[in-house]
């Protein structure tokens, strides 16, 4: 494992670990969520799938996060952590193990970016994983409590505690909900022609199983798979939630190779 670190198009750094296997069986970047970061325990458990299949493997920070790269957590939005995505891969390209058509993974704001990234490129994405993903930013506005959504944005700004690093205050602008109401999966979704992999908690209040039904329904392939981690949150923490997602990430990559 090493790490790396780049400038994405606004000249902010993002800092990267890079797996590498050799021989190289292909490649896979895992995108984390909303005020996430790369070693969060469920990508490490996504990442040691590909990488016990032979596959190098790219996880990074995005601007804007509570990770190790630059920018304020503010000015988090769907929009900067896609541009991220693929300044992540534009970099990549340039690099000796860089292969395509490459695997993208990611959980929540993470999942909706590399299926966005999948829809404008299909011909570079092999096979998508977006687990606990948004699919469009008018479910989530629906899904979220009134009360909560109008006192957002009165404040202008919402500063919920981080679960993944307690004691980390994340301010979020009302701009992040104008910015992610641009955005839905399903509105072509007809160019998600590869296999998907979509897992969703049991439990998932965020981004819940009736979300994930209705983008598997809609993607126009036979090539899909939809799991349900049982009694399982939104972000998964259990040791025996993250063996299950391991296993299935284990078979769905063989399936696909």
């Amino acid at each position: 494992m090493e790490k790396t670190k780049i400038k994405n198009r606004n000249g902010q750094t993002l800092v990267l670990i890079i797996e590498m296997q050799k021989p190289q069986n292909g490649l896979a970047f895992i995108a984390h969520g909303l005020g996430g970061f790369k070693e969060q325990t469920h990508l490490q458990a996504i990442a040691e799938a590909f990488l016990e299949s032979g596959y190098s493997v790219i996880r990074w920070d995005a601007a804007n996060t509570i990770g190790e790269s630059e920018g304020s957590m503010e000015e988090a939005s769907i929009t900067t952590y896609h541009s991220d995505l693929e300044d992540v891969i534009n970099w990549a390209e340039s690099q000796p193990w860089y292969q395509e058509p490459f695997i993208l993974s990611g959980h929540s704001l993470g999942g909706i970016i590399t299926a966005l990234y999948a829809e404008r490129y299909p011909e570079k994405v092999k096979a998508l994983a977006p687990i606990s993903t948004v699919v469009s930013g008018k479910l989530n506005f629906e899904n979220s409590p009134k009360e909560k959504l109008e006192e957002w944005k009165k404040k202008g700004v919402m500063y919920p505690k981080s679960i993944s690093k307690p004691g980390t205050v994340k301010g979020l602008k009302w701009d992040y909900i104008e910015d992610t109401l641009k955005y839905d999966l399903l509105k072509e979704i007809d160019k998600i022609t590869m296999p998907v992999l979509l897992i969703v908690g049991e439990m998932d209040k965020t981004t819940p199983l009736e979300h994930q039904q209705t983008l598997y329904d809609a993607i126009p392939n036979d090539k899909k798979e939809l799991h349900i981690i049982k009694s399982a949150p939104h972000t998964f923490k259990d040791q025996k939630h993250l063996e299950e997602i391991k296993k299935i990430f284990l078979n769905w990559i063989k399936s696909i190779n």
